[in-house]
């Protein structure tokens, strides 16, 4: 029998997933607008003789998250903007040791301590690694609390499988907002991946101990088993993007936008083809990989791109790159934690249509 819906903040919806998808370690740092999610999980995971530790730092928090998931556990930890800043070093380590865990940013206006409204200027520091040396992660960005839900809980399953941290990227307007949602079924711990190749004993299951480490100073070796991981890094690209589309196929203008943006642009959409203004929406929920292909194929048959950010323009470089001169790419955005407005996008469409 499935669940009622349940009215919950964003950041409750993503603790809640979280711990039915069997996380067993959390460790976080309070910041504003995920500290919901913080206060969910100090709650809920004590209840359920699981890990919680409130660390003493973000730098510390990470690093517990890095022993913990090389002891085999699903660990996790979460904070917003600034306090992702820090926890980049920690989030390469993980990179480079071939680690799973989960990485939830609920980001804010920046740069430097900014603000604590809603901003989408982490798109780059995201989806470009954020910390030192070669390596990607996968990044997934919610559109509503359900869908941030669903995928925390889809996040664990996809860092186990890739063997890598997965980022949510949800912006503070998503974490605070309250919506309706339906919650999968709790993981029983026993149905878990078991995972030989960590360090420590897992759940009553001996194995030999093992070493986990990103360094190697045998630079022959260290280039191997990076080129190693970018082979992986293509499989990914491959089989995981995910999108969705809105009235594209006959769209002069053709919006992108992700998270929040992606609703605001959804209602312009709706606002312009009630003026017979001819307007698609395409919203990447990969932000890496990036749907390249299909905004490729879309910038093929001539359309062009608008993309909408609550930044002054990041993730429009990928539209770009993705487009690769062959469409005209627009942009609009608001930043300082200013949201765009359906009117704002909205006029912006008749001004690249001319309608």
């Amino acid at each position: 029998m499935a669940e009622e819906k349940r009215l919950m903040k964003g950041n409750e919806a993503i603790a809640e997933a979280a711990i039915r998808a069997g996380c067993t370690a959390y460790f976080g740092y309070p910041i504003t607008p995920q500290n919901e999610l913080t206060a969910y999980m100090a709650r809920h995971m004590l209840d359920k003789k699981r890990v919680f530790i409130q660390a003493e730092s973000e730098v510390s928090a990470i690093n517990m998250v890095y022993g913990a998931a090389a002891a085999g556990a699903r660990a996790m930890t979460s904070s917003s903007s600034p306090g992702i800043s820090l926890k980049q070093e920690g989030i390469s380590y993980c990179c480079g040791a071939d680690l799973p865990c989960v990485v939830v940013n609920v980001a804010r206006s920046g740069p430097g301590l900014g603000g604590i409204s809603p901003g989408q200027a982490d798109y780059f520091q995201s989806t470009r690694g954020g910390g030192h040396g070669d390596y990607y992660h996968l990044v997934l960005a919610p559109k509503s609390v359900q869908e941030a839900a669903d995928l925390t809980y889809q996040a664990f399953d996809l860092a186990d499988q890739w063997r890598m941290p997965v980022m949510i990227l949800a912006d503070g307007l998503i974490g605070q907002m309250m919506e309706g949602v339906v919650f999968p079924e709790s993981r029983p711990l026993d149905s878990l991946p078991k995972k030989d190749w960590a360090a420590g004993g897992q759940a009553k299951t001996h194995r030999p101990i093992n070493h986990v480490s990103s360094i190697n100073l045998v630079p022959a070796e260290l280039e191997a088993s990076v080129v190693e991981r970018f082979k992986r890094y293509a499989k990914i690209k491959e089989s995981q993007v995910r999108y969705e589309e809105h009235e594209v196929e006959d769209a002069e203008l053709v919006l992108v936008g992700y998270g929040t943006s992606a609703r605001v642009a959804l209602g312009a959409l709706e606002m312009a083809r009630k003026l017979g203004i001819k307007v698609g929406l395409f919203r990447p929920i990969t932000l890496w990989p990036f749907p390249e292909k299909r905004v490729a194929e879309l910038a093929a048959r001539g359309k062009q791109f608008l993309a909408v950010e609550m930044s002054m323009g990041q993730m429009v470089e990928d539209v770009k790159l993705a487009a690769n001169g062959k469409a005209d790419i627009h942009f609009f955005g608001r930043c300082g934690g200013m949201i765009p407005t359906e009117e704002e996008v909205l006029a912006e469409i008749r001004r690249i249509l001319k309608k």
